[in-house]
């Protein structure tokens, strides 16, 4: 099994004044540390290594603790000194008792899992960079960090990858009443679009090498519980009346139901036909911009209570084809 890194160095101070004289890893739970507590679960999944991460009253975990033969599995220790490190820089710190793989937990929560299905999962990645201060940083996130992630993870025996991609490989539909399909060929918008299409194709490098069995996932523009921030700023305008409006806006966006989204990863990761598909994942049908104005407008009175000004800041159509110019130009 994979050893396990233990992060116990954080001050605690939400437990104040519990923790003003020990740590949060020895506040007791059930009579006992916590700390111990979690050490004999780890033992008992088949845990024989972990490394703690110590901070704050140091001494005093180490003391309870020892080298963690009075829970019958060996424990070393990397302290971050007067100056604590967050959870990165602890792990970082770390990585010199690690091997390359290995799992992590915070010292303050019980995980009652099996280990072993846990180190023989499915991985679904959903990270990457769409608005980067340099253009580099597309290739850096959406490729490169991607193709490590999914070696380390072929390392790690993971069962399935799931990788979430985007729309942008295959770039604008070029009519409006085009819809995109799994058949359709790349035509990257752009850095971001070619970044995107870069870590398709070496997705489907690894899968077609048996380095690992994975699925892509395009998910267009999502809506629902859990949406970013930038999508409370676009409520906000069209509540304000300055939803922004480009020609006629029949202008046509597919958009997908975030818990639709996540439905559709999981059937992705546990489905035997999906390996080493790519897939589409969106509504029905593509909705205009005037449509999707026009509901978000009657939600927010109807749902919300919220009042809209039900104004439009109308652009006119050739300023699409600037602002293609420009984002080419900043790139």
């Amino acid at each position: 099994m994979l050893p396990v890194v233990i992060l116990v160095g954080g001050l605690a101070t939400r437990l104040r004044p519990i923790t003003d004289s020990i740590p949060k890893a020895l506040v007791p739970v059930a009579g006992r540390p916590f700390i111990l507590q979690q050490i004999d679960y780890l033992h008992n999944q088949g845990i024989s290594q972990v490394v703690l991460c110590t901070g704050y009253r140091a001494s005093q975990i180490k003391e309870i603790v020892g080298d963690g033969s009075c829970c019958g599995l060996a424990v070393r220790y990397s302290d971050d000194g007067d100056n604590l490190l967050g959870t990165g820089g602890a792990v970082r710190k770390a990585l010199p008792l690690l091997g390359p793989e290995f799992f992590v937990l915070y010292g303050d929560y019980f995980l009652p899992v099996n280990f072993e299905d846990v180190e023989n999962a499915y991985l679904f990645h959903t990270a990457g960079i769409i608005h980067p201060q340099r253009t580099s940083e597309f290739y850096r996130i959406n490729c490169d960090a991607t193709n490590n992630l999914l070696r380390a993870s072929s390392r790690a025996s993971i069962k399935r990858a799931v990788v979430v991609s985007s729309n942008s490989p295959c770039g604008c539909n070029p009519a409006i009443d085009h819809v995109f399909d799994e058949s359709s060929k790349y035509n990257p918008y752009m850095n971001y679009g070619r970044s995107k299409m870069e870590m398709e194709i070496n997705c489907k490098e690894l899968y077609q090498k048996g380095d690992l069995d994975l699925v892509i996932i395009r998910a267009p523009w999502f809506y629902g519980p859990f949406q970013p921030y930038r999508q409370k700023l676009f409520f906000e305008m069209i509540r304000k009346g300055k939803a922004p409006i480009v020609g006629s806006g029949e202008n046509r966006r597919s958009m997908v139901y975030t818990e639709n989204l996540v439905q559709g990863l999981v059937l992705a990761a546990v489905t035997e036909k999906a390996l080493g598909n790519t897939y589409w994942i969106a509504d029905e049908r593509p909705y205009s911009m005037n449509e999707i104005i026009d509901t978000i407008e009657s939600v927010l009175e109807g749902e919300f209570g919220q009042k809209c000004d039900h104004g439009r800041l109308r652009l006119p159509g050739w300023i699409s084809n600037l602002s293609e110019i420009a984002d080419a130009l900043i790139q």
